[in-house]
């Protein structure tokens, strides 16, 4: 019996050019809500992935984008509709609310309270944690434009850039995992 091992090493050539290219140790995840009981969420498997030894790459779009709006910074030269998704919006993480039983504000604080109870870290506080740990935040540049919101409103964190969804698509690709936090 003759092993043709040219042969060979080609088809195991093939099926590796088929797995794709290898995965790296990274959490990818699409931050697409903007509530806060997902947002908190979202942030502890973040800093948690971080903790563990993984890249992690967040891609807040849509809803997610109003969490990273300053509430201390105030952006003019916008058109009505912008202006519009401006009041409408929370201005930043510390005025989002639960996406179930909010029930008129009642909710929220009885969450941030029973958190504080229970020494349970704030989104403040997983933010700082996450920008520590080197959590990179990749902000979708068009769920912005079609909000009206401008860089110079957004928090100043040393890990976020602003990108399309190709950019968040080739970090996903090379990840080991993925997520769609909605």
């Amino acid at each position: 019996m003759t092993v043709d091992v040219e042969k060979e090493l080609a088809e195991l050539k093939a099926k590796v050019d088929e797995m794709g290219p290898a995965k790296v140790n990274k959490l990818s995840m699409i931050v697409l809500a903007g509530d806060l009981d997902k947002l908190i969420a979202a942030m502890i498997i973040a800093t948690g992935a971080a903790a563990m030894g993984m890249k992690v790459v967040q891609f807040f779009t849509f809803w997610g984008t109003a969490a990273l709006r300053d509430s201390k910074k105030n952006v003019g030269g916008k058109d009505l509709m912008s202006t519009m998704f401006g009041w409408m919006l929370p201005k930043g993480r510390n005025k989002v609310t639960l996406s179930q039983m909010h029930m008129g504000g009642m909710g929220t604080a009885m969450l941030k309270d029973l958190m504080k109870k229970k020494n349970a870290p704030s989104l403040d506080q997983l933010f700082e944690i996450a920008e520590m740990t080197g959590v990179e935040i990749k902000v979708c540049e068009m769920s912005m434009d079609l909000m009206g919101f401008k860089r110079e409103e957004l928090i100043e964190y040393p890990h976020m850039d602003y990108c399309g969804v190709a950019t968040f698509l080739a970090e996903a690709q090379e990840s080991s995992v993925q997520l769609i936090i909605s």
